[in-house]
């Protein structure tokens, strides 16, 4: 089988690129930045169904990317999930959480209002982030 983006996640994202393991997408919510990690294996729903060498490599990609939003965006806080609840396909949310953020202290999901980022503010994040994410190593930007 070969890798496929799940519809919703194509829908409410956009393609950042991808590390070795994982494409990384920006959700279009206006809050964070809000990251999200998707391992491209197809069929799986749990971290724990990956090979032992896939889990130790999402975690180090999940580590790069959660220090990447802590240092670069000075996060109070960086809320690493994976959730699946409505998107079956294993994929892990990394959102830089402030203070100042609607969903403060609570968690994200139905505590925001749902807005998204107009076009420009997110084409704009996305080119940043790419820039951001070319610091890890084997971060392949998408064109």
């Amino acid at each position: 089988m070969q890798f496929s983006l799940h519809p919703r996640l194509a829908a409410d994202t956009t393609l950042l690129g991808d590390l070795p393991l994982c494409q990384v997408l920006l959700s279009k919510e206006a809050l964070g930045p809000w990251l999200i990690l998707v391992p491209r294996r197809e069929a799986l729903t749990e971290i724990h169904h990956l090979p032992e060498a896939d889990q130790f490599q999402l975690m180090r990609e999940s580590s790069a990317v959660a220090a990447l939003l802590e240092q670069d965006y000075q996060a109070d806080k960086i809320n690493v999930g994976a959730l699946g609840n409505l998107v079956p396909q294993l994929h892990v949310h990394h959102i830089a959480r402030f203070k100042t953020d609607m969903a403060w202290p609570g968690p994200v999901w139905g505590n925001t209002d749902g807005a998204q980022r107009n076009e420009a503010v997110q084409t704009a994040l996305a080119e940043e982030l790419r820039d951001e994410l070319s610091s890890i190593p084997g971060f392949t930007p998408s064109t």
